[in-house]
């Protein structure tokens, strides 16, 4: 029998959960988002969002006003869900493979409030998790319900896609779905499931009249529903951000090479990326990547490969070649500044990517420590990252031993300092009054004879270049 409205849970209210949960609360489904923080449940229940992430926030009042989105702490509603997913964090462990605890805590708690569910509820492994992650939820969820995996439940890995920045598009407008399935009653659930993203329909009632700017999305090409088992799907998460991460460390060291050879990469990248076999998506110059989900990915997957003796030599070369361009960003100031100890450098961006508060694992964390090594007096701005970058790095605030100085406008960077540098390209970086900082900063503090204003590396060629030049600064950008 169809089921015309579904029993959505989400066990988890971060980027995955929160996201996912709000979405099928628009398509119509009645949703529940459960969290052991109860600050995270209050703000949902408030009609507010428990991250930063660009239109999601009035969507979650909306589907809150709709009465179709609620948050809670506890497993009630479980009970009678006819879908669960598993949106909680995993984080790695120190030899790169993924920590499962929270996932496996989430499989033993959806168990116990399954033991009377009457009908053939469908868990969904959301999270990036390790290849065969599917049969140990299964099995735990068997142990604590006393049900039987197939006959009275199924579990499903159905990986995300999104977009840190851009979720909001990315879970409406997806380019696929994936279905990892040992069932064929399991897949006929998700398909009714996803039937209205399939179609887009209940868009106009709910996305558009809250975001009418997403609708040109609504010309783009409706997303492919890709079935395959649960191994393949756990594995084709893990090989997608491997495989983005390996074309981002290649265009860097292209960069890197072309500095030297006098070559422009920017120039070499927009025409690599005129060839449909290549694409020009992640062919963009930066510090390396970094953030909450390419180096725990691409760690996990080596790992991975390395324990069952099929190390995959790519990944790991595309790790090291990450690692060489953080270095690569200081040695460049280095080359400029010459000795570092007691210089000042503003930093502009703690995040990995613009348009998100996610200040975990990034370049930014890597180069600042480095910069700290050398004696650096460090002066950082960012529009939504600072409270998550100084809860991940306690001891780089203020009144620790070394601090760092976090401005609350993107100007006080400049302040006496030596070099500015841009990590994460904001928009609104670009409103900057680089004339108010030109008057801020140390001029003349570039060692080299030729250049005698302060310096500015921007390692996203993102900033305008004559019009800093104009102003008396240094820049240099990377790749040419």
């Amino acid at each position: 029998m169809a089921l015309e409205t579904m029993n959505v849970v989400c066990i988890g209210s971060g980027y995955v959960g929160s996201v996912t949960g709000t979405a099928f609360a628009l398509l119509g489904q009645n949703t529940t988002i459960i969290d052991i923080d109860t600050s995270k449940v209050e703000m949902i229940n408030s009609g507010k969002s428990p991250i930063y992430e660009p239109g999601l926030e009035a969507l979650i009042q909306y589907a809150v006003e709709q009465k179709v989105l609620k948050a809670e702490t506890s497993y009630k509603s479980v009970e009678d869900a006819d879908v669960i997913f598993i949106g909680v964090g995993t984080p790695s462990k120190e030899d790169g493979t993924a920590d499962l605890q929270y996932v496996k805590a989430a499989a033993r708690d959806i168990g116990t409030a399954l033991r009377n569910h009457k009908g053939f509820p469908v868990i969904i492994n959301k999270s990036t998790v390790s290849i065969g992650t599917a049969e140990v939820v299964a099995t735990i969820i068997e142990e604590a319900s006393g049900l039987q995996a197939a006959k009275d439940f199924a579990v499903v890995s159905n990986p995300e896609f999104l977009r840190e920045g851009y979720a909001v598009e990315d879970v409406f407008f997806p380019d696929r779905i994936v279905v990892g399935f040992n069932s064929d009653k399991a897949n006929e659930i998700m398909q009714q499931l996803y039937a209205r993203m399939l179609s887009r329909e209940r868009y106009e009632e709910g996305l558009l009249r809250v975001l009418p700017e997403l609708r040109p999305y609504m010309e783009k090409e409706k997303p492919v529903y890709f079935t395959t088992d649960t191994k393949s799907s756990e594995m084709l998460k893990y090989a997608s951000n491997a495989f983005l991460a390996v074309k981002i460390s290649y265009i860097n060291e292209i960069a890197m090479l072309s500095e030297r050879l006098g070559a422009n990469a920017l120039e070499v990248a927009k025409g690599m990326g005129l060839d449909s076999r290549i694409g020009n998506k992640f062919l963009e110059i930066s510090s390396g990547w970094s953030g909450s989900c390419f180096p725990k990915d691409t760690a996990e997957l080596l790992a991975t490969s390395q324990k069952y003796n099929r190390e995959i030599k790519l990944v790991n070369a595309a790790m090291e070649a990450n690692d060489a361009m953080h270095n690569y960003v200081i040695e460049k100031i280095k080359t400029v500044l010459k000795s570092l100890n007691g210089k000042t450098v503003g930093i502009l961006g703690l995040t990995f990517k613009p348009n998100t508060d996610d200040a975990r694992k990034t370049q930014a964390e890597v180069i600042i420590r480095n910069l700290i090594d050398l004696g650096v007096n460090v002066r950082v701005h960012d529009p939504q990252g600072v409270p998550m970058f100084q809860k991940y790095n306690p001891k780089l605030v203020e009144g620790s031993s070394n601090a760092i100085v976090y401005c609350e406008q993107a100007e006080d960077v400049a302040e006496r300092a030596d070099a500015i540098l841009l990590l994460t390209h904001w928009q609104e970086y670009l409103q900057i009054d680089w004339q108010k900082m030109s008057q801020m900063v140390r001029m003349g503090s570039a060692s080299n004879a030729v250049h005698d204003g302060a310096y500015i590396l921007d390692t996203r060629n993102f900033l305008d270049k004559q019009k800093l030049v104009e102003l008396g600064f240094f820049y240099q950008g990377l790749g040419y």
